[in-house]
């Protein structure tokens, strides 16, 4: 109460009421968009040095081994009957099922184009929440859906195939599947965060990701010819630490203090960020006509956000 009343004090004092509740979760969010749009090259890098599972099994067993020591930390509730019909299903979808189809996406498309495919991420949760959860949906939405979609084929299809892109349509698909299985991964996260802290999630995906990709360490220690350059382990730290552990761990917490479809709406920001550091750091471009294709699929998230905000 004390707190309050200093608070509102501080605000009638400079003559209006700020409410500073949403900033740390959106703060939180644009710091996991900001990683995950970087995520895209750093994996790409990755994986043309080594076999994909044993990238993510290093991701994994990075981000246990930061999370463990505050395992004792974690606020913890009592088990209800039936949760793992959701915990189940969440951990399943990301990060194994997410992880396994982006790790290959990424060795038959480029970056840039995996990263423009996220933004599909928004409208997906929409649809799932409208599926599962009975959540009313715009027709803009329908309308945004429809044209991002008709991105995603066109940007799929007009790419040939290159030493960066081998097989686009290959890994384009890949890439939406996984997309799929992060949005229904979000919805899942959004039920249980009322009552299982977000950190507690987040060390279930990694101690599941861990278990689920361990023919990784395997596959590393039989592979041929690995170079451990400085950049190779920067960014094997970067999607270990900053990425699998920091953005999922950011949005997860952001999510449990946001509505789903506000959350999911800043996933929007990935394509920009992955187009970019793609073209920064691997050299990626877009051709014209999969320039144009983007630019459909980023403004038919906009378009389907008019009825969502």
């Amino acid at each position: 109460m004390k707190a309050a009343s200093t608070e509102k004090a501080l605000a009638r004092s400079t003559g209006a009421f700020i409410d500073i509740q949403p900033v740390l979760p959106v703060a939180a969010l644009l710091a996991a968009v900001g990683l995950w749009g970087g995520s895209f090259a750093a994996m790409r890098m990755a994986v043309q040095a080594m076999h994909p599972l044993s990238v993510v099994w290093l991701r994994m067993i990075i981000a246990l081994a930061m999370i463990m020591p505050f395992a004792g930390r974690l606020k913890t509730v009592t088990y209800r009957r039936g949760d793992w019909k959701r915990l189940a299903p969440m951990v399943l979808l990301q990060p194994c099922l997410y992880f396994l189809l982006e790790s290959n996406a990424l060795r038959y498309t480029t970056s840039s184009q995996a990263g423009v495919i996220s933004a599909l991420v928004p409208l997906l949760v929409a649809a799932g929440a409208w599926l599962m959860l009975g959540e009313p949906v715009g027709k803009a939405t329908f309308a945004g859906l429809f044209m991002s979609v008709a991105g995603v084929i066109a940007l799929s299809l007009s790419g040939s195939g290159s030493a960066s892109a081998p097989n686009p349509l290959l890994g384009n698909g890949l890439e939406l599947i996984a997309m799929a299985s992060a949005a229904m991964n979000m919805i899942l996260v959004k039920q249980l965060s009322g009552r299982y802290s977000p950190w507690l999630l987040t060390g279930l995906q990694v101690l599941a990701g861990s278990l689920f990709f361990s023919p990784g360490l395997i596959l590393l220690f039989m592979g041929e010819g690995i170079c451990w350059t400085v950049p190779l382990v920067f960014a094997i730290l970067f999607l270990g630490v900053l990425v699998t552990l920091g953005a999922f761990g950011l949005y997860n917490w952001a999510m449990s203090r946001l509505p789903a479809s506000r959350a999911s709406a800043f996933i929007n920001l990935v394509p920009v960020t992955a187009v970019a550091i793609g073209w920064l750091a691997m050299g990626e471009s877009l051709n014209g006509l999969q320039s144009a294709a983007a630019v459909a699929v980023i403004v038919g998230v906009g378009i389907s956000q008019k009825k969502m905000r």
